[in-house]
């Protein structure tokens, strides 16, 4: 079993920054990629980074060049830092685990996930 807790999330202005964290516990999380997934109100879930084990990384265009996924696997930790936040990044965001260990873009596929953390960036 794995257990994924965010913290992180906030108000900021618009241009501004925040670094959200994913801890997790479970002897095997160091093997998983840990993907981050947002939903607005209204709106599907979308995908938004990942990263492997090993730290590569992958991310959806929406927000390549502003956010950057990294993992410390010796806190069991994931990090999204996120810059130059726009309003339409506004948003839930939750990190998930995948036990197939592979990166997927579809919510569906990944098998933990935490209770989210709000962000919302006004304009």
């Amino acid at each position: 079993q794995v257990q994924l807790v965010e913290s992180g999330g906030g108000l900021v202005q618009a241009g501004g920054s925040l670094r959200l964290s994913c801890a997790a516990s479970g002897r095997t999380f160091t093997s998983y990629p840990v993907a981050w997934f947002r939903q607005a109100a209204g709106k599907e879930r979308e995908f938004v980074g990942a990263v492997t084990w090993s730290g590569t990384t992958y991310y959806a265009d929406s927000v390549k060049g502003r956010f950057t996924a990294s993992r410390d696997n010796a806190k069991s930790t994931v990090y999204l830092q996120m810059n130059s936040l726009k309003p339409e990044d506004t948003a839930v965001y939750y990190c998930a685990a995948s036990v197939s260990y592979k990166v997927s873009y579809y919510s569906g596929d990944y098998d933990y996930w935490g209770q989210g953390t709000q962000v919302t960036v006004s304009s």
